[in-house]
């Protein structure tokens, strides 16, 4: 524990920033999760990307207080990069924890709802496909895809998106904090 006096070295902040608003945002997305299920609302749909969205704002806002932390040195492109990067995967593995955790407590029940509405969604996007770009065996395959859904493919997916979502935010904010 560091007195109340001085500043942290680079490494120590990037880590106990990345930890703090990792977890931070990571339970942020698993109550958003809660939130659309106590409010009747589906926790698999496309609604859940609005939570994940406070990823890629958490990253930057880990990115600016490393920058105030250090001041008045600068922190680099590579501790800001750092302290985002690590912000983001925090975030996307308790995002995806989350997931897997609500599909399985909710049980097949719900699973299934979200299969049914996932294999609409697809067949709606189908539809709006123009007649000259459809594939019929490709379709097919989708429709048994959105079938097939899992809890794993749900946290994988989530994952994903809190992957990128993050990224896309992460980068060019650590980019312009560098300095």
């Amino acid at each position: 524990m560091l007195p109340g006096n001085t500043t942290p070295s680079g490494a120590e902040a990037v880590k106990r920033l990345a930890l703090r608003f990792g977890v931070g945002a990571g339970v942020v997305c698993g109550l958003w999760l809660l939130f659309l299920y106590f409010t009747n609302n589906e926790p698999f749909s496309p609604k859940q990307i609005m939570g994940l969205l406070v990823v890629p704002f958490t990253a930057m806002a880990s990115q600016w207080i490393l920058r105030r932390q250090l001041a008045p040195a600068r922190p680099g492109v590579g501790r800001t990069l750092a302290v985002g990067s690590l912000t983001v995967l925090i975030a996307a593995v308790l995002a995806a924890g989350s997931t897997w955790g609500l599909a399985h407590v909710l049980g097949d029940k719900a699973l299934a709802y979200s299969r049914a509405e996932l294999v609409e969604i697809t067949k709606v996007q189908q539809n709006i496909r123009p007649k000259e770009k459809r594939n019929a065996q490709f379709e097919k395959q989708e429709l048994e895809q959105a079938a097939a859904l899992s809890a794993a493919d749900l946290a994988r997916g989530t994952f994903t998106w809190t992957l990128v979502l993050g990224m896309i935010g992460a980068i060019p904010a650590g980019v312009f904090l560098r300095k």
